[in-house]
């Protein structure tokens, strides 16, 4: 395992980013209680394009949803239920722990060439240490696994210079084969370890090698890259989530007050920054008018030149997830 130097993001006052329209995320089949389904989208955290489709995942509920992105209207792919037939976990239900917390996610070819949607949990708790793989969305008939993972997430929470002192993986942007995993900084200390945010990057292929056959060792996390993301309000940015952007990677983070990793707090806006060879810039998301973003970004997907598409967490099980259309401005 190599450890670069710490990275300083920069600030760059020549790069803008602007929300433009924001829809709720809505499912057009409604509510269904057999399914344990709520009629929204509750807690975006990752999206990815596949199969032509706009595939969100969630941190609170077991469900994909293949958003419309210019009306946040989604269909439901229906993921296995958790611990008591649960589909849905908060605080209100007291079944929180019990959650994948899928956070991120990234479309890899298996063997056979076909997509396949990998969608990975957090890893701050043992529940959340399992990754579903979705093949053949579009087809109508997807297959669907969840897949445990302890052994590769046991071995990024060892590498503390990339875990800290609490593993929360929030991102992943997937390069000529290589996955890049970014860690969240947003955990409490223990001991001597502090929060860090971070990037480490596996092997794609030895990941599906990896979870078809959990006798096989899991791949080594290499690379391993710390960067320091300044600040909003007094609230320190921490990595939400990433994306390939040609021969760069974006990657967006939050001003959210969290007293550890598994806890939400207030947020004073967001960032979207990009990475391109050793260097990080970033700028603080706006309306447009020009006025400070205050949403919790969770996941982006570049969808044109200039711009994103990015969903937003708004933290509360009761109001739908929002799909926004973000422009890019300056020298990205």
């Amino acid at each position: 395992m190599t450890t670069q130097p710490t990275v300083r993001a920069i600030l760059d006052p020549t790069l803008g980013a602007r929300v433009v329209r924001s829809v709720p995320l809505l499912y057009a089949e409604g509510a269904d209680a057999a399914l344990d389904r709520p009629a929204h989208v509750r807690a975006a955290s990752g999206m990815a394009l596949v199969a032509g489709r706009v595939a969100v995942v969630q941190d609170d509920a077991n469900f994909v949803a293949l958003v419309d992105p210019e009306t946040g209207r989604a269909s439901a792919l229906t993921l296995p239920a958790g611990e008591g037939g649960a589909r849905q976990f908060d605080d209100e239900r007291g079944n929180k722990r019990w959650k994948l917390d899928l956070e991120c996610c990234a479309v890899l070819r298996d063997g056979d060439g076909r997509e396949v949607l990998a969608a990975f949990g957090s890893g701050s708790s043992p529940e959340r240490e399992r990754i579903v793989l979705v093949r053949g969305i579009g087809s109508g008939d997807a297959e669907i696994a969840v897949a445990g993972a302890s052994a590769l997430y046991g071995r990024l929470r060892a590498e503390t210079a990339f875990a800290g002192s609490e593993l929360n993986v929030e991102g992943v942007a997937l390069a000529g084969g290589v996955l890049r995993l970014f860690n969240r900084g947003n955990g409490a200390p223990h001991g001597d370890l502090r929060p860090v945010n971070a990037t480490c990057e596996i092997g794609a292929a030895a990941l599906l090698a990896f979870l078809r056959d959990p006798a096989l060792p899991p791949p080594e996390p290499r690379n391993v890259t710390q960067y320091e993301l300044g600040e909003i309000g007094g609230f320190p940015l921490t990595f939400t989530d990433a994306a390939a952007f040609g021969d760069a990677i974006l990657f967006t983070a939050a001003a959210e007050d969290s007293p550890d990793a598994t806890r939400d707090g207030p947020v004073a806006g967001s960032a979207i920054g990009i990475i391109r060879g050793g260097e990080a810039r970033l700028c603080v998301v706006r309306n447009a008018d020009g006025s400070r973003y205050a949403g919790k970004i969770e996941g982006i997907l570049p969808h044109a030149p200039g711009r994103l598409w990015a969903v937003i967490d708004r933290d509360e099980p009761g109001t739908p997830s929002e799909l926004s259309e973000v422009v890019l401005e300056g020298d990205w």
